[in-house]
């Protein structure tokens, strides 16, 4: 159940250029939130600015009653939130939305992140190590800057596979390459993870329905409220036996959804 509170930061730690990483205190969001899930949240407890912002949420640590925030600071939102000391309080509501369902046993979890869209995929992993099951990260960014959340994964001891567009890390070019090259060469059974740029989402859901696997994309479009109540976060998506398409929102339907039922623009 989401709770709305004013939270303190616990911990901030700077990564190179815009991204950092922040821990705040809240315990309905550390003991309930699962791999998908959201926060709306904004520094300071005054009227301005006067919207949160919505921001994946990338581990909970519920025995300190902590989670924990990847976010680049881009806007003026981002760059308040980035600039907090320890201590500052934030205006958070959370958790929120509808989190990423496992993967039957038996098939392996390929995640795909763009960028900081990389955020829910360290609790997924998290959660699949618990219960026993296989994941491989697939992380992609325009350049080494862009894909700095890697050793929480080496960590865990997951297999990933990092991209760049420029070729200063890892495979040379989008994250949707070797991605494929596995899709081809393993012909896994498996389920595909996206969360990321929309056009990454898209072909990623592509390479997903060409190959008949289930996948799973976390669509990010503006948000309000966070609660359905702005609609500001609509997309299309038509469901099965749904003879048209029908607005949902995002923060309450999604903002996971099966990457079959999203209608691309």
């Amino acid at each position: 159940m989401a709770r709305n509170r004013d939270i303190p930061l616990v911990r901030r730690e700077a990564l190179d250029g815009a991204y950092v990483l922040l821990t705040f205190r809240h315990p309905e969001i550390a003991h309930e939130a699962r791999a998908g899930q959201f926060v709306m949240i904004k520094a300071g407890i005054s009227a301005e600015p006067p919207l949160r912002r919505p921001f994946s949420i990338m581990s909970v640590a519920p025995e300190r009653e902590e989670f924990t925030l990847f976010l680049k600071a881009i806007g003026q939102g981002t760059r308040r939130l980035a600039a907090m000391d320890v201590g500052d309080l934030a205006q958070c509501l959370g958790p929120l939305g509808q989190p990423f369902v496992a993967p039957p046993e038996g098939s392996e979890a390929l995640m795909v992140a763009g960028g900081y869209g990389i955020a829910p995929f360290l609790m997924l992993s998290r959660q699949l190590q618990a219960s026993g099951g296989a994941g491989r990260v697939f992380y992609g960014g325009r350049s080494a800057g862009d894909v700095q959340l890697r050793s929480p994964f080496e960590h865990l001891g997951a297999t990933l596979v990092v991209a760049t567009e420029d070729g200063s890390l890892g495979v040379t070019g989008r994250v949707t390459a070797p991605l494929e090259a596995y899709l081809d060469a393993a012909a896994p059974k498996a389920v595909l993870y996206a969360c990321g740029p929309d056009a990454m989402l898209h072909a990623v859901a592509s390479l997903a329905e060409r190959r008949g696997l289930p996948c799973q994309v976390s669509l990010d479009p503006w948000m309000g409220c966070g609660i359905g109540t702005c609609l500001g976060c609509v997309v299309w998506i038509q469901k099965p036996g749904e003879a048209r398409p029908k607005y949902r929102c995002a923060c309450t339907e999604g903002p996971v959804f099966d990457s079959r039922h999203v209608v691309w623009t």
